[in-house]
């Protein structure tokens, strides 16, 4: 099992920036697919239906194997597993600029969303083994941020590039680069410990069953997906919104609005993961956070350019706070906590994106059959009505007392000791 504080200021620092990096090349082939989407389909003859199902083959890759991810990680380690799904991911995403029809494409990217879920909760699981309790938070926040800097940079880097080249080099630059990070990382990010044994089914079962039981786990996840949807739909279906409310809009300024979101959820990150290290009860900062955050999603049909301005700041910043909250708690809950934790955010992040996707399907369905008034309402409802489940997030004990905050022991050399939750 990784020791934390095995390595220095320094070393931390390196191991931090490695992940960082990586965070965001990851990011950056999430979304510069999307960035060239209509080149796609005019070069492979797809239709609009087809190029959904290349998006949705990514995110059924990246949903299918969260869990798979995180049994690995506790049969071959973090570290491993975090190396390999680089790997993973770059060559699919890489093969995906040869792809010669559509149907090829999504299976590239089917295999891309693999190599994703591979990297996310082992990649987050080698915070904790580099990071004491108490001083994880803001690291969390900052690999948070991470996607939001690299998916802002594959919509336009990936735009950019296919307009000047072609929507091949915009797909091959992703995969590249994320070879080369695949090559460079093991520099990055040093062992801690001894690689942990391999363990037989048997035991990767008995470690798992707690997981999967957990009703925090559980509660955890079901009450964020509607947020996740929420802050989905905002993101992805407002230039849509806006040419239809708004037709006197250029597209520039309806795909700016977004972007402003993309761009404060970067220091809402680590600002989240600080709060939540220093909050008595962190589901209270995500009750908080995601109640305010529902009820803005609730304006945007209602507000005038200049507000909405500010409510999509004030998004991005609340959406960069949830999310690093939500990813710091099961790193004090007992089922989840240490070699277990990969585990545990697979199962949550899993849960999130087939409950998060789904709704946001059904977003774009009442946006298209009834409007976007109703279906903003839609996603301000499924974002607050789940928000109660937290309360059954347990606490010390397994009660419903809510996190501790884990204290300095001793005058000097404060040490934070885990937090049970």
């Amino acid at each position: 099992m990784s020791v934390p504080g095995q390595l220095d200021r320094k070393g931390r620092r390196q191991a931090a920036a490695t992940l960082l990096l990586a965070r965001i090349v990851y990011a950056f082939n999430w979304y510069n697919v999307g960035a060239v989407l209509p080149a796609i389909g005019l070069h492979l003859g797809a239709s609009t239906f087809q190029l959904g199902l290349v998006l949705g083959a990514f995110l059924l890759g990246a949903g299918l194997f969260q869990v798979p991810a995180g049994l690995a990680a506790l049969r071959w380690g973090n570290r491993t597993v975090s190396l390999f799904a680089l790997l993973l991911m770059g060559s699919f995403s890489l093969a995906s600029a040869f792809a010669p029809s559509w149907e090829l494409l999504a299976v590239c990217r089917f295999g891309a969303g693999a190599g994703a879920a591979f990297f996310f909760a082992p990649a987050l699981g080698l915070v904790t083994s580099y990071y004491p309790a108490g001083a994880r938070g803001p690291i969390i926040g900052l690999y948070n941020a991470g996607f939001s800097i690299g998916s802002g940079a594959g919509l336009f880097g990936g735009a950019l590039v296919g307009a000047v080249y072609g929507w091949p080099f915009a797909l091959a630059i992703g995969g590249v680069v994320l070879l080369a990070m695949a090559a460079v990382a093991p520099f990055g990010l040093p062992r801690v410990s001894s690689p942990p044994p391999r363990r037989p089914l048997r035991q990767l079962w008995d470690a798992a069953t707690p997981i999967f039981a957990s009703r925090s786990i559980w509660a955890l996840s079901i009450a964020t997906s509607g947020l996740w949807a929420a802050f989905y739909v905002a993101a992805n279906y407002f230039t849509d919104f806006a040419d239809a409310l708004h037709p006197d809009w250029s597209i520039a300024l309806a795909a700016g609005i977004p972007t402003i979101m993309i761009l404060f959820e970067v220091p809402g990150g680590p600002i989240g993961g600080w709060l939540g290290e220093r909050a008595t009860q962190m589901r209270r900062v995500l009750l908080l956070w995601g109640s305010v955050s529902g009820v803005g999603v609730l304006l945007i049909p209602f507000l005038p350019l200049g507000g909405l301005i500010v409510l999509f700041g004030f998004l991005g910043f609340a959406d960069g706070v949830v999310f690093a909250v939500l990813y710091l708690i099961p790193s004090y809950l007992p089922e989840s906590h240490g070699e277990s934790l990969a585990l545990g955010l697979a199962f949550v992040n899993s849960i999130q994106i087939f409950l998060g996707s789904a709704l946001a399907i059904l977003f774009g369905y009442l946006a298209g059959e009834v409007g976007y008034a109703a279906a903003w309402w839609f996603a301000a409802v499924i974002a607050l009505s789940p928000l109660p489940l937290l309360l059954w997030v347990s606490g010390r004990g397994g009660d419903a007392g809510g996190f501790v905050r884990p204290r300095p022991k001793g005058p000097r050399g404060a040490r934070f000791p885990d937090r049970p939750a």
